[in-house]
């Protein structure tokens, strides 16, 4: 079984790093058509256009909430009569990912620039489209990563907390799903079997999380750059993109997916339901207590979902955990990389002991 490694052409981060954004656009082309959040819209974008214009011709369209086939499709269309020479996604990981799949029916580079340390996005070729009620619909694997991906940790730590820990979140998957695949040898988003590397980059990716997430939650909620704070974003962005994508997916982004199902934690983030699917992927796969013990305690110390409540589920049903258990296990999903039997009555059954395992420990 081939391996193969898949990385982004280049990623720059640091504090001030949006300052390099003009002259690395100017590599790409000279009519550059942007895709923005809301918030950096108002917030981030103004201070950018001066730089903007020296690279080139700009046009700058707001991104549409959802990422779906439609909103693809709209904002391609747009791209096309711009005639743009690359894309550009300024927000957040449903903005990066309609612009990675614009950039690539239009076979341009593209440019990421992520406003929020909450996903693993940035980095990757992959691309999540959902219903425009925001359920999960499939996951489009795209021909190549992004051109650049350019990351300021001074917009980062300017971002609510939650962002960052909502990253960290998805980040804490990363290692668990890697080693699954690793062990059952399940394929990475490629096909192939994951790297040295790749397991290398996502045991990293477990470790700085445990170390430095909540040191770097607290230089976070300060809205100040640490030494931290840039270790868990290269984490949360870099190398969780890098060891999900060449080391593999399994359970926690299967369990996300199911609770997508679910409207009653539509508000909650992307993070926030794959760090629950990483505690219940504990009991599927009959972890060993002690870790169990390390990644709760990381989980709460840091507020990351622990309970059917925190997700916004205080009062759900056996039946409506069996639809999160159905979908979590449709044929396709990375669940199946899991080297465990997979049912959904056995991931019902993991989803509620993980419930009944946060609940006892906030009862202390």
């Amino acid at each position: 079984m081939l391996s193969t490694t898949l990385f982004p052409g280049r990623y720059i981060q640091g504090n001030g790093a949006l300052n390099r954004l003009g002259a690395e656009l100017a590599r790409l082309g000279s009519r550059h058509f942007i895709i923005c959040s809301p918030s950096p819209r108002k917030n981030v974008l103004p201070a950018l256009l001066p730089q903007l214009e020296q690279a080139g011709t700009i046009r700058v369209e707001d991104f549409g909430r959802e990422c779906t086939d439609l909103e693809i499709e709209r904002l391609l269309a747009l791209a096309l009569d711009f005639k743009a020479q690359s894309i550009t996604a300024l927000g957040g990981g449903k903005t990066m990912d309609a612009a990675k799949a614009v950039a690539s029916k239009a076979k341009l580079p593209v440019a990421v620039v992520p406003t929020i340390a909450s996903t693993d996005a940035p980095c990757s070729s992959v691309c999540i489209i959902y219903t425009a009620e925001g359920v999960f619909n499939r996951v489009d694997l795209l021909p190549k990563n992004p051109d650049l991906v350019l990351v300021d940790t001074a917009v980062m730590a300017q971002a609510p907390a939650r962002f960052l820990v909502s990253g960290m979140g998805d980040a804490l998957a990363t290692w668990f799903e890697a080693d699954s695949c690793r062990i059952s040898r399940g394929a990475n988003i490629a096909g192939d079997a994951g790297s040295m590397t790749a397991h290398a980059l996502a045991r990293l990716c477990y470790e700085t999380i445990r170390t430095w997430g909540l040191a770097a939650l607290t230089a976070c909620e300060a809205k100040v750059v640490t030494p931290a704070l840039e270790k868990v974003v290269e984490a949360n962005t870099l190398l969780s993109g890098l060891g999900f994508e060449s080391g593999g997916l399994g359970a926690a982004h299967s369990i996300h997916n199911g609770l997508t199902a679910l409207p009653a934690c539509h508000d909650r983030h992307h993070g926030e339901k794959v760090a629950f699917g990483v505690l219940a992927s504990l009991f599927l796969t009959d972890r060993p207590l002690e870790l169990m013990d390390e990644v709760y305690g990381l989980c709460g110390s840091i507020g990351l979902p622990t309970t059917f409540a925190d997700l916004g589920l205080a009062e759900v049903t056996d039946a409506e955990l069996l639809r999160v258990a159905e979908k979590t296990c449709a044929e396709g999903e990375s669940i199946h990389n899991e080297p465990v039997e997979i049912s959904p009555d056995l991931v019902l059954a993991a989803l509620k002991a993980a419930d009944a395992e946060g609940r006892r420990r906030k009862r202390g």
